[in-house]
């Protein structure tokens, strides 16, 4: 059973980014599609996070500008990796069904 590998990145105000990604344990087997899904209907308009809520490293690596940068960072895929977890998934909700 394959290992997820979250990628993610923080985009500061001058468009410079930073690159990251953690690898969540898959016990229940789950798809990419699904996980993803499930991931983006918590995610701030289906794209931005709050690291610190996700538990997962924040990416600022510039000094921060209050007037300009912001604190949330960006999801950018899923994949299937044989990496060694070092990191958990948050507890998700279910996907919400369609109307």
């Amino acid at each position: 059973m394959p290992n997820i590998k979250f990628n993610y990145l923080y985009r500061d105000a001058g468009n410079y980014k930073t690159y990251g990604s953690v690898v969540f344990a898959n016990p229940e087997n789950y798809s990419l599609a699904e996980l993803e899904a499930a991931i983006r209907a918590w995610l701030i308009d289906g794209l931005w996070f709050y690291a610190h809520q996700w538990g997962v490293p924040d990416l600022h690596t510039h000094s921060f500008d209050n007037e300009l940068d912001h604190s949330f960072h960006e999801f950018e895929s899923l994949e299937f990796t044989g990496g060694e977890p070092n990191s958990f998934l948050p507890a998700l909700p279910p996907h919400p069904k369609p109307d």
